[in-house]
């Protein structure tokens, strides 16, 4: 992870996640785990309660949280992390007052990785595309084709000019018929419990829906509307591995079929998690305006898929940030996806997924016409502002083009009535006449006068500046990110369950039920919750 961070990491590391004891509650222990050789915190680190087969993620400043109750048991915690070597702490030593700093060290080959070595030594000369092809063959082999579920904790939120709002966060379970069928459709998820932190902004303008027929909210160059609903729903089908004999995103494809056909691969340094080798095989793909990265994880033993990390650029733009992002250059993120998977009886089941993508909403004009009718009285153009213009603007005639039945009309002078403007036509006053008497009958009838008018106007501004027309793009950055807590395989989806609606927002007009066990999962945010 070192130091390849994206610019998203780069924002939230120094916007969101800066960790304080006086935001946890009484009944969390507190933790952050960092890279013994560079004190850097570690993303997405595996914290797991021993023999319980339960556990959480560290979040993007390495942070977490383990609940009280389990110091009282007396468990052994094990830290995992790919690339590092498996660590065992007792909960007995960890503290509730102070921050419990936990330091992994970059892993060595042991003995055990030898023998793994030699196991697959036939193997050694596979080239990086042929290592991709044989694992994606053996994704149906590799993981699970029964019914299971994942219990974990969800949340999303968003940024918009460097400020945290629409934080929502749920326990939830879903539960899964297997890579066999299709997840968008067969899938069901039950909520336990659901939070929207009142502590940041709420805007319902960037919670609204994604729609690409008025182009109002868009990713750019990435297309979400043939899928809509909830934005968990939205996090589940960017899972390209589960969602590997489908369409998982626009510059993949479909996983099985599109990432050998589409990409460029380069085998680099391996690595290994929990004593097993793996394969790091990068993957890129150019297009005429942007560009993907990727890095996928496989392993050396069965060819399973451990990890799947994917960035989509903006080739004709540059970062906010001026650093260099994981790839090592400046473009301007669309999105980025990450999604990990572990091994349970030897099937791989998701461990964390995550989603952030730069999205834009286009607001419309503050400053506007109402409406353009005709002055009979002044024989005159009529234009009605919303706002004031300004005096000078308004009455400077080459910020007016004027046409009638597709021909110009030059213009000789306007007149400013507060919101109103009239224009005065220059032209012989035969034409004027029969000009007027056409747009009269037209009126007089109630007949649209803008098949026989067009007035293009620019360059007019209202009192506060806004410019006439012009849609304001704002950009937010979205986050979604899934962190499993407990696998159950073999578990089916209960009879009398009652699921969420995938069609509608997660976090409004959905049913809870906890189940029994609910005390055994956590939110794992380091963020203060408003309490009133």
């Amino acid at each position: 992870m070192k130091k390849e961070h994206s610019i998203f990491t780069i924002i939230i590391f120094s916007l969101l996640f800066s960790y304080s004891l006086l935001g946890q509650e009484q009944y969390y222990l507190p933790g952050k785990v960092l890279d013994k050789q560079t004190n850097e915190p570690l993303v997405f680190v595996n914290i797991r309660i021993k023999d319980r087969a339960l556990g959480i993620i560290t979040n993007i400043d390495g942070s977490f949280r383990i609940p009280l109750k389990y110091k009282e048991y007396g468990d052994i915690i094990q830290i995992s992390s790919m690339g590092y070597e498996t660590k065992e702490i007792s909960i007995v030593d960890f503290s509730q007052e102070v921050l419990n700093i936990i330091k992994l060290n970059p892993s060595a080959i042991s003995l055990q990785e030898a023998v793994v070595k030699a196991k697959v030594k036939g193997r050694r000369n596979l080239n990086a595309k042929q290592i991709v092809q044989k694992a994606l063959d053996a994704i149906s082999r590799n993981f699970p084709i029964t019914s299971f579920s994942n219990i974990g904790y969800y949340r999303d939120y968003q940024f918009k000019d460097g400020q945290y709002i629409n934080l929502n966060e749920s326990i939830l379970e879903t539960f899964d018929q297997g890579f066999d069928q299709l997840d968008d459709y067969t899938s069901q998820t039950m909520l336990y419990n659901v939070v929207m932190n009142t502590d940041f902004e709420q805007d319902s303008l960037a919670r609204s829906a994604y729609d690409y027929n008025s182009n109002r909210k868009i990713i750019k160059k990435a297309h979400l509307d043939a899928y809509g609903g909830n934005e968990y729903r939205i996090l589940r089908i960017h899972d390209a591995i589960r969602n590997y004999n489908v369409m998982a995103y626009d510059f993949i494809g479909t996983l099985k079929t599109d990432l050998i056909k589409n990409h460029f691969f380069l085998r680099t340094k391996d690595t290994n998690i929990d004593n097993e080798e793996l394969y790091a095989i990068k993957c890129w793909v150019y297009y005429p305006d942007y560009r993907a990265n990727g890095t996928i994880y496989i392993s050396k033993l069965d060819f399973a898929i451990y990890k799947l990390e994917y960035t989509m650029y903006d080739d004709k733009k540059k970062s906010d940030v001026p650093t260099n992002n994981k790839h090592g250059h400046r473009q301007k993120v669309i999105f980025d996806i990450t999604t990990d998977y572990r091994k349970i009886n030897n099937k791989m089941y998701l461990n964390y997924i995550s989603f952030h993508n730069n999205f834009t909403v286009f607001m419309p004009p503050k400053f506007k016409v109402n409406w353009i009718t005709i002055d009979k009285s002044r024989i005159g153009f009529l234009i009605e502002y919303n706002n004031q213009p300004i005096p000078e603007m308004a009455v400077d005639i080459s910020n007016y083009d004027v046409e009638f039945n597709g021909k110009r009309v030059k213009i000789k002078k306007a007149l400013r009535l507060k919101n109103t403007v009239v224009l005065y036509p220059l032209m012989e006053n035969e034409k004027l006449s029969k000009m007027f008497i056409e747009l009269s009958d037209a009126d007089d009838k109630g007949e649209d006068l803008n098949t026989l008018l067009n007035i293009k106007i620019k360059d007019v501004r209202d009192l506060e500046g806004n410019l006439i027309n012009k849609w304001t793009e704002l950009e937010y950055q979205q986050f979604r990110e899934f962190f499993v807590q407990r696998v159950k395989p073999n578990n089916r989806a209960p009879f009398e369950g009652v699921f969420m609606n995938n069609k509608k927002p997660i976090f409004t007009a959905q049913p809870t039920f906890p189940p029994k066990e609910f005390g055994d999962y956590w939110m794992n945010t380091p963020l203060n919750k408003n309490i009133n």
